[in-house]
């Protein structure tokens, strides 16, 4: 197996699991678990960066020839498709900037102003990451290019 093969189902991984860690992270300030919180949310960074760098090293060595989702689906699975990817796409360009600030304002103990950006990082992010998944799903479980022929 080479890169280009296997990376799709590594970078899902990693978007599986950043989504377990947002959700734990979540769990665990709501429980006023800071430290653990600290700790898992900058891990959940970490892992998106590591799918950053891998994302960016498939379409890198895909030389823009990505994979297409199949046309022999339905129209409205189609179409739905193109709207999860679209809003994946948008939302996915916001997430590190918005991360970084997050995460910044937390490790600064600026509290207040770290709610109020998680606020909005945190659903977009957990979006982001689940919508990954469905992307990689779609595109190689549910409706693989194979199956057309």
């Amino acid at each position: 197996m080479d890169l280009v093969t296997i990376l799709p189902h590594v970078n899902a991984s990693l978007n599986g699991l950043a989504t377990l860690l947002l959700v734990l992270g979540f769990i665990l300030i709501k429980q006023g678990k800071v430290e653990a919180h600290k700790w898992t949310m900058l891990g959940c960074f970490g892992v998106s960066v590591v799918f950053l760098v891998c994302y960016l090293v498939y379409h890198g060595l895909m030389q823009g020839h990505s994979k297409t989702f199949p046309a022999y689906p339905p129209a409205a699975v189609r179409y739905g498709y193109y709207a999860m990817l679209l809003t994946h796409v948008v939302l996915a360009a916001a997430v590190p900037f918005l991360a970084v600030i997050t995460i910044y304002l937390g490790l600064k103990d600026r509290r207040e102003a770290h709610r109020k950006f998680a606020k909005w990082t945190f659903p977009i992010w957990l979006y982001v990451s689940v919508t990954g998944v469905l992307v990689y799903l779609f595109l190689y479980q549910f409706f693989p290019a194979e199956a057309a022929a």
